[in-house]
C-alpha cells in the first residue's frame, strides 16, 4: 500500500482515478506522520461493502462454515452429479 501526506494527495487528487486503473490499491492518507484515512478505488469499496454484509449475515456464515467443513471432509459432488440432481 502506498502512503502519502493529505498535502501530496490533496496536490494530486485529480491524477488518482488513472493511477487507480494501472494500481487499483488503496492510498493510506498520513497527517503529522499517522495514518488518518485511506483513498480506495470504486471497485474495492464496493467489494468491501458486500463483504462487509456478507459477514454480518449471521445464517449465511454458518451456512458457508459448514461448506467449508464439508469440502476438507471430501463430502462433495461432481458437476455430473450436480446436473442430474437438477434434471440437467
Amino acid at each position: 500500500m502506498t502512503t502519502l501526506s493529505i498535502s501530496e494527495v490533496r496536490n494530486n487528487l485529480t491524477r488518482y482515478p488513472r493511477r487507480f486503473l494501472k494500481e487499483p490499491e488503496a492510498v493510506e492518507i498520513t497527517q503529522r506522520g499517522r495514518p488518518v484515512m485511506a483513498l480506495l478505488p470504486w471497485e474495492l469499496y464496493e467489494s468491501l461493502l458486500e463483504t462487509m454484509e456478507i459477514l454480518g449475515d449471521e445464517k449465511l456464515m454458518k451456512t458457508l462454515r459448514q461448506s467449508a467443513k464439508d469440502v476438507r471432509r471430501g463430502k462433495t459432488y461432481s458437476s455430473e452429479e450436480v446436473g442430474q440432481a437438477l434434471g440437467l
